[in-house]
């Protein structure tokens, strides 16, 4: 070994110890008689002094050829420092060195390896292997490493077993796209990466493996945002034998389990939420409930006045923001522009101030006079230093639009603070979703997700109101996992292809498998998936999946540090019997 300790190992305790440590030079700073070099590895930084007219002219010598990121072992005496640090764990001993052997030189990094680096995102993706170095980056992929483990512990003490399932699969039509890859063996014809294991997992149940569970990689050619990678890591997870509420249950108990074991956060019993009840007073299906704010709608309160915008809308509905009638009006024009936004899409906003006098003032005082304007206060229950916020105009529209203002004050009060988690389910979707465009129902989740056994019937009559028997969870108005019982009955299954727009033949060259393994006796199951680069990035406070993954990809879905993706040559194109209209490398 190359080391007897870590640089982030020793102690007072090791005084007087000779040690040998190694890593790379965080810096160096030369007085003259005396030299420092600041030597750091994966565990911590350990300061090594040098008394230049007490140590040998050789060592010497080196010590002041070293620059940052050199890599070098150190092997001296632990010494107590005169100058003590506490802002590091080895700030009480320094290595008075005998020894430093260079065991590779470097030259100049591109930025800083330090906490509060001078490297922007691009230098730092396209040097992704420096950039681990730096603590924060470490810290975070310790924090991934350490949710996997408490994952499996707690998994396995249920009876899960983690199962590989297959990478190279089959496309299917529903969902996102496909990663495809052309088979060599098979000219003109294509695998697909899987966007989840879903048919998979169903399969094992059928096999008789009634707890299955798995970390991993999944796949989808979508957009990207800052929560979202083309290839992505997931808690898998599916059990036999179950109703929703075993489903609930068991993953409420993994997900409290990981802020115990991890953050050592007690999260108290999840709420849930009605999809319905989401969408009335969040305006979205994964609110954020660390602050009230709900919706209140006001058709009954306002119209039948002359105000013309508010008598034309669909829907007048708004918030109360509690202790912001102070709002400057330069700040209600901010967020006046803010709701116009194009990705927002309001026309406008209507505010009301109630005053601390008890008077109300609002934008629209022409049409409303203060007698009216309480009946305002009364439904939202406003008190005195509240601010009335109001949106008008198609319903679905202004919903949208008020749960991004709803946010947005939210996040300007304070009320959205990263180190508080509110964990909670939503419950009850739409089975089904009508697409304009295509002229036919949707599965707003997937094909393989059955409705409530109630509302089965309503699959002939009216399949806009049957609800799934699916679930999401939400943390802080992140959807971190969601999941669904599942059909497991044939019959029931081609129904649902059909409703889908799928003819019986398409339905068996897609899922013909599945079909058919349900005829030899599929149990009772259901199952979830937790993003799991998702859920790491709440635990550790960002918004940014990337942080939370090793060597990700940017925001156009490129590796900058490889350069991927890139153009193959024309005889591996050929060799696959693959033509492009895009020249390839020669």
């Amino acid at each position: 070994m190359l080391r007897s300790h870590t640089c982030g190992e020793l102690r007072i305790t090791h005084v007087g110890q000779v040690v040998t440590v190694s890593g790379w030079v965080q810096g160096i700073r030369d007085k003259g008689s005396l030299l420092w070099i600041d030597l750091r590895d994966r565990y911590g930084i350990t300061q090594v002094t040098i008394e230049t007219e007490n140590a040998s002219k050789e060592l010497v010598d080196i010590a002041r050829s070293l620059g940052r990121e050199f890599v070098i072992s150190v092997t001296g005496k632990v010494a107590e420092r005169y100058s003590k640090s506490d802002k590091i764990a080895t700030g009480d001993i320094e290595i008075t060195p005998e020894k430093i052997a260079i065991l590779n030189s470097a030259i100049t990094p591109p930025f800083t390896i330090e906490d509060d680096t001078d490297g922007g995102d691009d230098i730092r993706m396209k040097y992704r292997y420096l950039d681990l170095r730096r603590n924060s980056v470490r810290k975070n992929l310790e924090l991934r490493h350490r949710m996997a483990i408490e994952t499996r512990l707690y998994l396995d003490k249920l009876n899960f077993l983690e199962v590989e399932t297959p990478v190279l699969i089959k496309s299917t039509p529903e969902g996102a796209r496909d990663f495809v890859v052309p088979s060599r063996m098979n000219q003109g014809e294509f695998y697909a990466l899987p966007q989840s294991p879903q048919t998979f997992k169903q399969l094992l149940m059928v096999g008789g493996f009634d707890r299955y569970y798995q970390i991993v990689k999944c796949f989808r050619d979508e957009d990207l945002r800052a929560d979202r990678q083309p290839e992505f890591t997931q808690i898998d997870c599916e059990m036999a034998f179950v109703e929703q509420e075993d489903i609930l249950n068991t993953f409420e108990g993994l997900v409290r389990h990981l802020f115990k074991s991890v953050k050592n956060v007690d999260i108290p019993e999840l709420t849930r939420m009605t999809y319905a009840d989401a969408m009335k007073y969040y305006g979205n299906d994964k609110p954020d409930i660390r602050f009230e704010m709900k919706f209140v709608e006001l058709n009954d309160v306002v119209k039948g006045k002359e105000f013309k915008v508010f008598n034309d809308a669909g829907l007048v509905v708004g918030i109360c923001a509690k202790g912001a009638a102070e709002y400057t009006r330069k700040q209600l024009d901010e967020l006046t522009e803010f709701v116009k936004r194009p990705q927002i899409g309001a026309t406008g906003l209507v505010y009301a101030r109630y005053n601390a006098d008890g008077t109300i003032k609002s934008s629209v005082d022409k049409f409303y006079n203060e007698e009216e304007l309480k009946k305002w206060a009364l439904a939202f229950n406003a008190q005195p230093g509240d601010l009335m916020l109001l949106l008008a105009g198609d319903e679905n529209k202004t919903r949208k639009a008020l749960s991004e203002l709803r946010l947005e004050m939210g996040t300007r009060l304070g009320l959205r603070d990263k180190n508080k988690f509110a964990c909670h389910w939503v419950i009850d979707f739409p089975l089904l979703e009508y697409n304009e465009e295509s002229n036919r129902w949707h599965a707003m989740h997937h094909p393989f997700t059955s409705p409530k056994p109630e509302d089965i019937a309503l699959l002939e009559t009216d399949p806009g109101k049957v609800r799934a028997n699916a679930y999401d969870m939400v943390i802080n108005g992140v959807e971190v996992g969601g999941g669904s019982i599942r059909i497991f009955n044939k019959e029931l299954q081609a129904k649902m292809f059909g409703l889908l727009g799928f003819t019986k033949e398409d339905a068996q060259s897609q899922f013909g498998f599945l079909m058919n393994a349900f005829e030899f006796g599929a149990p009772p199951h259901g199952g979830i998936a937790f993003g799991f680069d998702r859920l790491c990035s709440l635990f550790g406070g960002a918004e940014v999946i990337r942080d939370f993954i090793a060597f990700p990809k940017n925001n156009s879905g490129r590796d900058v540090m490889i350069d991927s993706p890139s153009p193959i040559a024309k005889e591996q194109l050929d060799e696959l019997g693959v033509a492009l209209q895009i020249p390839a490398v020669k």
